[in-house]
């Protein structure tokens, strides 16, 4: 299954409504008859003077890219190998070979959720006084204060002639201020988690940028995002984060994993108070039915919760921003029906106890032209997030030595995407052999041709489900592989070996 990050500009988001302000000089009223209703005053005019509101167009939310699927590798020039993937060209990319990926090519996408992958970022559109759309609203306008003020002649005289007595029972709050809700309700854990989290501008030295989603992650002012969120800002861009107390700080990339879709930044300047790490979960302990709560800011509204359930685990998925130079990310990914949308890229995905389990990235798309369409789309029940367990370990690995540390084999395996496992292609990238000689894969044994269908108890159906398990292990973990030799099947342990950085 292949996915498409978040990367292209949304809709304006409504204005704040206007606000009446004082009428021209208006003649004398005549005085309300003796005895009757009062007469309704007229109806004031839209605003126009200084210090008035002004509608106009929001800053554009996140921006998508569409979505791609896994191509042959049997055709195409040949291009960098992705560790654990079949390279383009030659019928794959090595499992561990030279970075970067090649990006899948395109089907109905996936969006993800923010920055690179997720909310467009552009300049406010200037104000244009006298469009039809502000015609239209000031209609409306005035239209309800007309009936505002007939409504409330019509009251007054109602009420001044009834002797009834009113049978409206209002509840009580006991003497207390304000409702108190259960810690564990979903506004319990939202209270907790939201002072944690944290909107991300990053934009390039073109200008060029997004909005994503981040949460703290330790004291030290470190916060956990996706890669695709400041991709734009790796070299010589420009970062800020903005709490949802309206505090914004300054930020710079620690180090970010392309393959893993995870990056880390550090705050500048933060104080002490506003550093309130969340806590972990344990993604492996998820099981499918568990509430979950998302956190993010969906179309560049930020402080945004929405809730569902992990309606699937363990769910293959490869995700790029569209583009033509565009590098795959892979991930074994919890699947949730949270409402998540461009700019929800690099939020906690929360459990019913308010621990982080995930990390949103990457949603699928019903449109066919994706979510960097001119349509642009949103949710439709189908998210998916990096488990936690594994953005932890990168995180860790990025914070130490700001390099990614990734599990290989050793071999290059086929792109395609199949239902019948991962074939290890006959050449590797560039004409190198598919089976390093040495490596994990060749001390076990296995050769070109071989068509790996399990890893432990993991069906292997594709090239990309074979890098996305490899990538949920550590090197030097020993996994057990089932494979297909001229129809006969065969099982083998292998030893995973490491590869450091996203490029040789």
């Amino acid at each position: 299954m292949s996915t498409e990050n978040e990367g292209t500009e949304v809709p304006p988001a409504p204005s704040a409504p206007p606000v009446p302000v004082d009428s021209p000089a208006a003649s004398p009223q005549p005085s309300a008859p003796q005895g009757g209703a009062a007469t309704p005053p007229p109806p004031s005019t839209p605003p126009h003077g200084p210090g008035a509101p002004q509608q106009g167009a929001a800053p554009a939310g996140p921006h998508a890219g569409g979505a791609q699927p896994y191509a042959s590798s049997a055709a195409g020039p040949q291009g960098a190998g992705v560790p654990g993937a079949a390279h383009q060209g030659s019928g794959g990319s090595p499992v561990d070979g030279s970075w970067p990926p090649p990006a899948p090519p395109a089907v109905p996408p996936y969006g993800s959720a923010g920055g690179g992958w997720g909310a467009g970022y552009q300049q406010p559109a200037p104000t244009r006084p006298g469009g039809r759309r502000g015609g239209l609203v000031a209609a409306v306008i005035v239209a309800a204060l007309v009936a505002g003020g007939l409504g409330g002649g019509i009251g007054y005289t109602l009420a001044k002639n009834d002797d009834t007595t009113s049978t409206t029972v209002s509840a009580s709050d006991n003497g207390a201020s304000q409702v108190k809700r259960d810690p564990n309700s979903i506004a319990g854990v939202a209270a907790r988690a939201l002072p944690s989290t944290v909107t991300i501008e990053a934009e390039g030295s073109d200008g060029q940028g997004g909005t994503g989603t981040g949460f703290v992650f330790d004291t030290q002012g470190h916060i956990i995002t996706n890669n695709h969120v400041v991709a734009d800002a790796v070299e010589g861009g420009r970062l800020t984060a903005t709490f949802p107390n309206g505090k914004k700080y300054a930020a710079e990339v620690v180090g970010h994993a392309q393959g893993y879709d995870v990056a880390v930044i550090k705050l500048k300047n933060a104080p002490a108070s506003q550093l309130k790490p969340l806590a972990l979960g344990d993604s492996d302990k998820v099981a499918v039915g568990d509430e979950t709560i998302a956190i993010g800011a969906p179309f560049g509204l930020s402080n945004t919760v929405t809730t569902g359930i992990i309606s699937a685990k363990n769910r293959p998925v490869a995700s790029s921003d569209g583009s033509g130079d565009s590098k795959a990310s892979y991930m074994n990914a919890l699947q949730t029906d949270a409402s998540i949308n461009p700019g929800n890229s690099g939020g906690p995905l929360l459990d019913a106890r308010g621990a982080v389990i995930g990390i949103n990235s990457a949603i699928q798309s019903s449109s066919g032209g994706g979510l960097g369409s001119s349509g642009q789309s949103g949710s439709i029940g189908l998210g998916f997030a990096i488990p936690i367990n594994q953005a932890k370990y990168v995180a860790q690995q990025l914070i130490k030595t700001g390099k990614p540390v990734y599990a290989k084999i050793g071999a290059s395996v086929s792109l395609e995407e199949t239902t019948k496992g991962a074939q290890i292609t006959d050449q590797g990238v560039g004409g190198a052999d598919a089976v390093e000689s040495g490596g994990p894969a060749a001390k076990a044994g296995l050769k070109p041709g071989d068509v790996i269908t399990r890893l432990d108890d993991t069906v292997i159906d594709s090239g990309p489900t074979l890098i996305g398990e490899i990538w949920t292990h550590k090197p030097g973990d020993k996994v057990e592989i089932t494979y297909k030799r001229d129809g006969t099947e065969h099982t083998t342990e292998v030893t995973l070996g490491s590869r450091v950085g996203d490029s040789d």
